[in-house]
């Protein structure tokens, strides 16, 4: 995998006759796209908060449930409370449990683009919940318990209700912000019809905190790529990231080795041990560079090397 010609042979079939699953057809369609047209129209920039791209959301819900979930990459600590809801049968205060996977991701990439749009902390998420799943990328037609509707209802409750915190550590000093995601909201959709049009639109407000600090470093991300990768969330954090450093890299003019173990730390909460990380995200990186042909990363001994090359995003 010295370069992203050599990751897509990876990730697509390399017999013109074989037959594409329906993701290696996207992920083709969208290389084709970025290919002649590198930077995203108005329309597919999107955005995700700096923060959440250092140190990402759970993989996998958290074993055990524990009071708090945290992710150190460095100096910095992002730490996430669960919320609590009042259960319609028992009556009883439960905990709803952590946002992780593809969808909290994708809905974190709305709410920072949203807020920068508006310039609001009140955003309005339409009277349709089909319409607002199209601009997820998620596809309300199907029902049932692993469905695309399903889990959005579950993740929505999760991150909405759920307390975030950012920690920077150092030189005998430490900076902190203790944050609500949506302070308060209403939901009037109907996830039996979710074509159908509610008499009230649905909308959340995002917590004052969480939307000044969402806005303040704002990382510019191409959505087509991020529909490409939505299934993974694994890739998407590398995506997002690789759009951060190799921003970097190009105005340095200088590569950056980064090892599998920084990585690890990074992004590996969900596994064990290094070596179980680096096969998961060897697969979720050829993904990545399957996408974006511009990307120059190559494997190197004990990590990855980013290189100088066409910068993802060259504006806001």
């Amino acid at each position: 995998m010295k370069q992203s010609e050599d990751a897509a042979s990876n990730i697509l079939p390399l017999h013109p006759q074989a037959r594409l699953t329906r993701t290696q057809r996207k992920i083709l369609d969208v290389r084709n796209a970025i290919y002649f047209q590198p930077q995203p129209e108005s329309e597919d920039l999107t955005f995700s908060a700096r923060e959440l791209v250092q140190a990402t959301l759970p993989h996998q819900t958290p074993r055990g449930n524990p009071p708090e979930w945290y992710r150190t990459n460095g100096n910095y600590t992002l730490s996430i409370r669960p919320g609590y809801k009042t259960d319609e049968k028992t009556g009883n205060r439960r905990c709803i449990g952590y946002p992780y996977g593809n969808v909290p991701r994708l809905l974190l990439f709305w709410l920072t683009t949203e807020a920068l749009r508006t310039g609001s902390r009140r955003l309005e998420l339409g009277g349709s919940l089909a319409a607002f799943m199209r601009e997820l990328g998620l596809d309300p037609s199907r029902g049932g318990r692993w469905s695309d509707r399903t889990r959005l209802y579950d993740q929505t409750e999760r991150l909405f209700n759920a307390s975030i915190s950012f920690e920077y550590t150092g030189n005998d000093r430490r900076q902190w912000i203790n944050m609500e995601v949506a302070s308060q909201g209403e939901m009037w959709w109907d996830f039996k019809q979710p074509a159908q049009q509610d008499l009230f639109a649905s909308w959340v407000e995002l917590g004052e905190k969480f939307y000044e600090a969402i806005i303040a470093h704002p990382v510019p991300l191409d959505m087509r790529t991020l529909q490409a990768l939505k299934s993974s969330s694994l890739a998407l954090d590398i995506y997002a990231w690789l759009a951060y450093r190799s921003h970097r890299v190009n105005w340095d003019k200088k590569a950056v080795f980064v090892s599998w173990t920084q990585l690890h730390q990074q992004f590996g909460a969900s596994y064990h041990d290094v070596k179980g990380f680096k096969r998961y995200a060897k697969v979720a990186l050829h993904k990545v560079l399957a996408v974006y042909a511009y990307l120059k990363v190559e494997e190197v001994r004990g990590g990855i090397k980013i290189n100088p090359g066409y910068p993802l995003i060259t504006s806001r």
